[in-house]
């Protein structure tokens, strides 16, 4: 069970609800998870909720690149319902069942497509030794431009947000769902 629901939806404020209505009636559909428990500060959740929707939605990256890093994230911080949530969107997006079995794993990834070996180094990078170096730089500017690199970057961000808030306030996935990460 999570330290913190979302707030009571009959007490909420105008703020509250406002941010809650722009969350369910965008491409999300729903507030739950993060969204729900950034709820008690709707600054935060109206703000945060806004770059969500534009990593997730509108950044240059293609979902399959996207979903690939927001997996590489979840991996990092072992965030169970990020991993939950986004594997299978995922797969939807075309991240081969092979690449997403052995990035749960741990072990060394059958990557077939370049510009995927280069988001989830990039990624890794970033998030295990809080750099990147000059060649992975160079490589990913030249794979994927610099406008998706800095999008990348964005992502990785708005996750590490994502997965401080399940972490803290141990946002899990539903009952009944199986845990993968530990």
């Amino acid at each position: 069970m999570s330290r913190l629901s979302m707030p009571d939806k009959s007490t909420f404020s105008e703020h509250q609800q406002r941010v809650y209505d722009a969350i369910a009636g965008g491409p999300r559909g729903r507030v739950r998870g993060p969204l729900a428990v950034w709820l008690h500060r709707p600054g935060l959740a109206e703000h945060a909720q806004a770059l969500g929707q534009y990593c997730r939605y509108d950044s240059s990256l293609p979902p399959r690149l996207s979903e690939l890093a927001i997996l590489t994230m979840a991996v990092a911080w072992k965030a169970e319902f990020e991993w939950w949530a986004h594997k299978p969107i995922a797969l939807q997006a075309g991240v081969s069942p092979q690449v997403v079995e052995a990035l749960r794993k741990g072990g060394e990834i059958p990557f077939e497509k370049d510009d995927e070996r280069v988001v989830h180094a990039f990624v890794k990078s970033l998030v295990d030794t809080r750099h990147v170096p000059d060649d992975l730089y160079q490589e990913a500017v030249q794979v994927l431009g610099e406008g998706m690199v800095v999008d990348l970057v964005g992502v990785a961000g708005y996750y590490t947000l994502i997965s401080m808030t399940l972490k803290v306030f141990e946002i899990e996935p539903p009952e009944g769902e199986v845990r993968e990460l530990e």
